[in-house]
């Protein structure tokens, strides 16, 4: 029984999709990354990543799970894109494993893991589906961590060379590039705060490591423009809306925007650091960094998932310990707040604050969701949220907020980084022993909310 058919059940329970009024050039899609999906870790000359040693370090990742297999999507990417194809979804934003293409993350490429972008990208075409292709989610190659990784400025050369790589290759093809995914996430948590991520716990490391991925990404754009015909760049930020525990916790609010929303966005589009970032960067600045990472680029990538709370403690790294929030504020199942109002309140500014096209690129709801006596799985609770944030998107564009796409986060379930397989985020739900796929009730749901934007735009 395909998985499609075990969903259309004629008892299979689903909510209806609200209606959205969006611009008619809007584009829908779903989200998904290289390592969190692929699997096949060690075919076809694929290289060791950091998140590669990170897995085999036991009790670093829930269950010690890893992502040796993933979701299979490096053999089963066919029945992947044809379940794109039945939500409806107009693109597919995916990220290129750099160990894959690069092995030892520079020199000599791997055909083999170049040859499998190909058949993806030429399979989502064939599908209907623009790619939008990330080259960075956060699996940088363990070759090139040994050699100090985003820690020297070298990185900002690697990852120009790696890019042109990836534009050479593709270019004729995909017209969409972002650069990093996230990048407050891997530096805050990696280099800044104590953590299960990668790295140190060194602020003067932070600041160092935020500097040389800005310049990484000024220098990928320039090549991603001199090379692609037509590409369309953008970066992809985690904004979020931070408040405070309490009284006394606003200068501490204060700096955790200036290095969690700040420190890539401003200088990438605006040409400077925020006052406290630019005094912490300031040695590992050289003549003329601020324009080699003030690059043009044609959109702003925006991941969000909801608020984000801190107390002052003069004791914790950086000052200040992230918390969870008021005792009455709704949760989603894996206990993160949720406030569509907060979405709201982030396209608009980043709207006035930017005046890019904004693309929402992630955006979903974690549980620990399993299949009913029926075998379906109705995730009522990640409808709501998606039903609550796409109206507050489309609030947000009736306003002016120049919001032109929005993908779920994500396609499919995955390996959640330190969660490993327990938290699950997909539309499809991913049996593991087998990898048989099951759409969810929210599939039908957004595939029905799809449909309905399309036909009344």
């Amino acid at each position: 029984m395909s998985a499609s058919t075990a969903f259309n059940r004629p008892n299979a329970r689903s909510a209806k999709a609200a209606a959205v009024t969006v611009p008619p050039d809007f584009i829908w899609g779903v989200s998904t990354s290289s390592y969190q999906i692929e699997g096949a870790t060690r075919e076809d000359g694929r290289g060791p990543s950091v998140w590669d040693t990170m897995v085999a370090q036991k009790g670093k990742i829930a269950n010690d799970d890893t992502g040796d297999v993933a979701c299979d999507h490096y053999h089963r990417y066919p029945e992947d894109i044809a379940l794109m194809r039945e939500l409806g979804v107009q693109a597919y934003r995916f990220s290129v494993a750099w160990p894959r293409v690069l092995p030892k993350g520079r020199g000599a490429a791997n055909e083999k893991g170049l040859a499998f972008y190909d058949r993806l990208i030429d399979a989502l075409l064939a599908a209907g589906i623009e790619p939008w292709l990330c080259l960075y989610h956060w699996d940088l190659p363990q070759a090139l961590d040994d050699l100090g990784g985003w820690l020297v400025r070298d990185s900002a050369g690697w990852f120009s060379d790696y890019a042109a790589l990836i534009a050479r290759r593709y270019g004729d093809r995909v017209k969409r590039f972002a650069t990093f995914n996230e990048p407050s996430v891997f530096t805050f948590f990696g280099y800044g705060r104590e953590s299960d991520a990668i790295g140190a716990t060194d602020t003067p490391f932070l600041s160092r490591t935020i500097h040389h991925v800005n310049l990484a990404h000024g220098a990928a754009v320039d090549v991603l423009h001199a090379l692609v015909r037509g590409a369309a760049c953008g970066a992809i930020h985690n904004w979020l809306p931070i408040r405070t525990a309490g009284k006394g916790d606003e200068k501490v609010a204060a700096l955790l925007d200036e290095y969690w929303n700040l420190a890539f966005p401003e200088p990438q589009l605006h040409g400077a650091y925020s006052p406290t970032l630019a005094r912490a960067i300031e040695p590992y600045m050289q003549a003329g960094d601020l324009a080699r990472i003030c690059r043009p680029v044609e959109w702003f990538g925006l991941n969000q998932y909801g608020p984000s709370y801190v107390k002052a403690n003069p004791e914790a790294p950086m000052g200040f310990d992230l918390v969870d929030g008021p005792a009455d504020a709704r949760r989603s199942p894996i206990g993160w707040v949720i406030d569509a109002n907060a979405f709201r309140e982030t396209l608009l500014h980043l709207h006035q604050r930017y005046r890019l096209p904004i693309y929402v690129t992630e955006n979903g709801l974690g549980g620990p969701d399993q299949p009913d006596a029926a075998g379906e799985i109705v995730d009522e609770e990640r409808i709501a949220y998606l039903d609550d944030h796409t109206k507050a998107l489309a609030t947000a564009i009736s306003a002016g907020a120049d919001v032109r796409g929005y993908f779920v986060w994500s396609l499919l379930d995955n390996f959640e980084w330190n969660r490993g397989y327990g938290t699950r985020f997909g539309i499809v739900y991913i049996d593991y022993p087998t990898q048989r796929r099951i759409p969810k009730a929210s599939f039908r749901w957004y595939a029905q909310l799809i449909k309905g934007a399309r036909q009344r735009a």
